[in-house]
């Protein structure tokens, strides 16, 4: 790889903002400074006093998810190119195995899938049961692949939802490898029972959606959760907390919690949102009222929210628009996330410096990323270039996944990625996908 300097700009880490040029050679940060000076036949990139931030990790999309009902409707080159348009450098996917398939089966086939990845990746196993088989090969997996996520989900009805053994066994797993569990804390057997209620009240419509999923059904699950790997002693992460009273009794166990919060549960809320976007609102944990984001933005500015994730599930038109509760789960989110935070930074609702914790240093931190996160020598050089007075209007037109929507359409933000890089290769500029999909599985400490 040629070398690369990027001059004029103000580089923004997890602690500090500071004027400088950033130097890459090789893929890699060689050095960061003023007036740094570029090497024989270096392409010069001027920053135009734009802004560098460490390229945006989304630790929460589900690319070509063909188990949960409904496929979604990205692969991994829709979906990472949308990622890259919006600023986004890397992904952690969630591998999800068919009833049929053990976890190295399935991993192999995301792996494959990933090949023709435009951003760095990295993947979730979820564990639906546990056995012989799965126990050796989720040390395979942890040991030999990369994966230091073992992922759960205690909300849906049916062959991925785990009981308490399941996870009591994940735990222990995990802690022996070193991996961390993530859980989706909803409790799934109380979410069909309310369900079926109000399927039989004649209620169908995307309301039925919240209603059948209040906090209290995730506030029990994440609390069983956390007991039980206090029982084990293993940490567990906790993706897309979305209510106050969760967020609440989390403050009492960072010793063992690490907390997601997403886009969506900061930005939208009820009703407004089932108001305007109807099934396009109908997302899982649901959107909650005024209460729950204001929770949510105190735990951001407190330090309790570690990540800020999409949790990106795109599907099709016909698949959102059938009556509840068939209608698909699930929000467009990996091209949107980067401008929608600039657009918080903007209203003042959170500092760069936070927004590079949140979205760049803390996904890396959590998960054990090598090289990704942080702006600074021997750091892989993934950036994503923002120009913080431009203002845009978001539309589907600029939508890159197949199914054309977002939930954000017509959202005026101040604040927009101008240019995407990684390791050292400009990937987009100006809303301009560049160059072939090159991107490459994450190594991970460990």
């Amino acid at each position: 790889m040629s070398s690369v300097l990027i001059r004029g700009g103000t580089v923004v880490n997890a602690e500090s903002s500071i004027k400088a040029d950033v130097l890459c050679e090789g893929g890699l940060i060689r050095a960061v400074g003023p007036d740094l000076q570029a090497p024989a036949g270096a392409t010069i990139v001027d920053a135009g006093g734009a802004l560098v931030i460490p390229g945006g990790i989304d630790p929460h999309t589900h690319m070509e998810l063909p188990f949960m009902g409904t496929v979604t409707k990205d692969d991994f080159y829709s979906g990472t190119s949308a990622g890259v348009s919006g600023g986004t450098t890397m992904i952690i996917d969630f591998v999800i195995p068919g009833p049929q398939d053990s976890p190295l089966d399935a991993y192999r086939t995301w792996r494959g899938w990933a090949e023709k990845a435009a951003a760095d990746y990295s993947f979730h196993v979820a564990v639906t049961s546990w056995s012989d088989r799965v126990r050796e090969e989720m040390g395979e997996l942890t040991r030999n692949h990369g994966v230091n996520s073992f992922k759960h989900f205690m909300a849906y009805k049916g062959a991925i939802m785990v009981d308490d053994g399941v996870l009591l066994n994940s735990f222990s797993r995990a802690l022996e490898l070193g991996a961390i569990c993530s859980v989706h804390a909803e409790n799934g057997d109380a979410v069909y029972h309310l369900q079926r209620r109000l399927l039989a009240e004649g209620i169908t419509g995307p309301e039925g959606h919240a209603l059948s999923r209040p906090p209290a059904l995730e506030g029990e699950a994440a609390e069983r959760a956390i007991s039980l790997a206090q029982v084990v002693g293993a940490p567990l992460y906790i993706v897309h907390v979305s209510t106050a009273e969760e967020l609440d009794y989390l403050h009492d166990y960072r010793d063992i919690a690490t907390v997601e919060v997403l886009l969506n549960h900061l930005t939208q809320w009820a009703p407004d949102a089932y108001d305007r976007l109807g099934p396009y609102a109908v997302m899982n944990p649901p959107i909650r009222d005024r209460r729950h984001v204001d929770a949510a933005w105190a735990a951001v500015r407190d330090g309790l929210v570690d990540v800020v994730g999409s949790d990106h599930a795109p599907h099709s038109r016909a698949a959102k628009e059938r009556p509840w509760p068939l209608c698909a789960a699930g929000l467009t989110g990996v091209q949107t996330i980067v401008p929608m935070m600039l657009d918080h930074v903007s209203a003042g609702r959170l500092s760069l410096s936070r927004l590079a914790d949140l979205m760049c240093a803390g996904p890396a931190r959590v998960y054990g990323v090598v090289g990704k996160g942080r702006i600074a020598r021997g750091y892989d050089a993934d950036f994503t270039l923002v120009d913080m007075k431009r203002r845009r209007r978001i539309e589907d037109s600029w939508i890159v996944s197949p199914c054309g929507w977002t939930p954000f359409a017509g959202t005026e933000v101040t604040g927009w990625p101008i240019a995407t890089v990684i390791r050292g290769q400009m990937v987009m500029r100006d809303d301009e996908v560049l160059g072939q999909p090159a991107g490459r599985l994450t190594k991970f400490m460990g």
